[in-house]
């Protein structure tokens, strides 16, 4: 037996090829078109990954709604939702769609009901009119004999507008009388399983019934969007697979309370990056907790991160940096890093229009001659700064081949107008043939 061959032996995945090089096929789910016109997003059916998220102002306040709208659309926000939680906030929402239209922003609202949506959407037929989507909770839309009657209003609706709805099954609000249920089977079983699986088989059962019920009362199954959000990775993963494997309605993706920070931005990417990687979820959405005064895009652009990370999706261009060690005992290339990152996300809307393409583009800013030349040869365009003790030269690799060297205190500047002519040179031509 050769290396190779007792390598493979003690390591049977070491060979396993394509088949683990990459995420699952896609789960096959139904094709869910939200909003029309402009803004018009297909959930499901194939398409892309859709990226969403959610205001936290107060829906009444039109004119915070309307800028922070904006702002997460702007960000990337495919679909944005708002709360709709009492008259006040269902009669805003009209105008702001109104204000929104004028001003060339046309991501789909999708509204957030609980308790009373039944009678807000009723009550308030511009707004059932102005939303492109409706989010309802079945652990929340009605209680003991008024379920049904409300379930049905919010669906009766959504099919008299030709609106979308998510189902949203909720880990705190699950539908207490579904969960007794399942709960006092379990205890007369033979076999009794754990307390968690159980209310995880009941936040499943509670997102199935209710759409196979929402279809009976004639919502086609190309309007229904399914969630079943809790706030446990590993629940999370499990609760998932059986809806995905049980159904095929457009499955939105998301932990619900994930947390403040890092802790919430490692818990989601966990959760949805193992589900994605099996093929399953259509659009997804990270709840972080912002700071005070924080900044709410922030989850718009962690859920792009992902997507790009795991080559879903495309969104801007990456730039590969060194994390420096006792090497580098220079800032320099922690300063340059920076810079070309945030000039890059700031020229990106206006090259996305020029440029047809560059959000593929893969920049390298690396800090010392261990790794340096070796990852900017493998971007499209690499500086390599020197760490400590080298020699005071930054070589510029431009498609694996060493291009030329900078020197001098205007690094960062001189880098820029490389990536620029790059740009032009690589990118302009399909602008160019697309003005044709």
């Amino acid at each position: 037996m050769d290396t190779m061959e007792a390598a493979l032996s003690a390591n049977p995945l070491a060979g396993a090829g394509p088949e683990i090089a990459g995420p699952a096929p896609r789960h096959r789910t139904a094709g869910v078109v939200v909003g029309q016109g402009e803004g018009a997003v297909t959930v499901g059916g194939g398409a892309p990954i859709v990226v969403q998220s959610m205001t936290n102002t107060d829906t009444a306040d039109i004119d915070a709604t309307v800028a922070q709208v904006a702002q997460l659309a702007r960000a990337g926000s495919e679909l944005v939702r708002i709360t709709v939680d009492r008259d006040e906030a269902a009669a805003a929402v009209p105008k702001i769609r109104e204000r929104l239209d004028r001003i060339g922003v046309h991501v789909p609202l999708v509204g957030d009901f609980h308790y009373i949506g039944h009678k807000l959407l009723s009550d308030h037929p511009a707004c059932a009119e102005a939303l492109a989507k409706y989010r309802i909770n079945p652990g929340n839309v009605g209680f003991k004999e008024k379920k049904d009657t409300q379930f049905s209003t919010i669906v009766e609706q959504a099919i008299k507008y030709g609106k979308t709805v998510r189902i949203g099954a909720n880990w705190g609000s699950l539908d207490g009388e579904l969960l007794t249920h399942l709960m006092d089977e379990n205890a007369k079983s033979a076999r009794p399983i754990d307390a968690r699986a159980v209310m995880r088989e009941a936040m499943v059962q509670s997102a199935l019934s209710s759409a196979r019920r929402a279809e009976d009362l004639g919502l086609p199954k190309d309007r229904i969007i399914l969630s079943a959000k809790v706030s446990a990775v590993q629940d999370l993963i499990a609760v998932y697979r059986e809806v995905a494997r049980r159904s095929d309605y457009a499955i939105h993706l998301g932990l619900t309370e994930a947390g403040m920070g890092s802790k919430g931005i490692v818990a989601a990417s966990a959760a949805i990056g193992v589900l994605l990687q099996e093929g399953i979820g259509d659009t997804i959405r990270y709840s972080l907790t912002p700071e005070p005064g924080g900044d709410r895009t922030v989850e718009v652009k962690v859920a792009q991160e992902l997507l790009q990370t795991m080559g879903f999706r495309t969104f801007v261009p990456l730039v590969a940096a060194c994390p420096g060690c006792g090497r580098t005992t220079s800032t320099t290339f922690q300063e340059l890093a920076r810079d070309i990152q945030n000039w890059i996300v700031t020229s990106m809307p206006e090259w996305k229009k020029t440029y047809p393409g560059v959000e593929g583009l893969n920049v390298a800013v690396m800090g010392c001659i261990v790794n340096g030349p070796g990852e900017s040869k493998h971007a499209d365009i690499g500086i390599s700064l020197p760490g400590t003790g080298e020699s005071p030269s930054a070589p510029v690799f431009i498609d694996g081949k060493k291009a030329m060297t900078l020197r001098g205190a205007n690094l960062a500047k001189e880098f820029e107008t490389i990536v620029v002519d790059y740009i032009e040179r690589r990118f302009g031509q399909g602008a160019r043939n697309a003005a044709e």
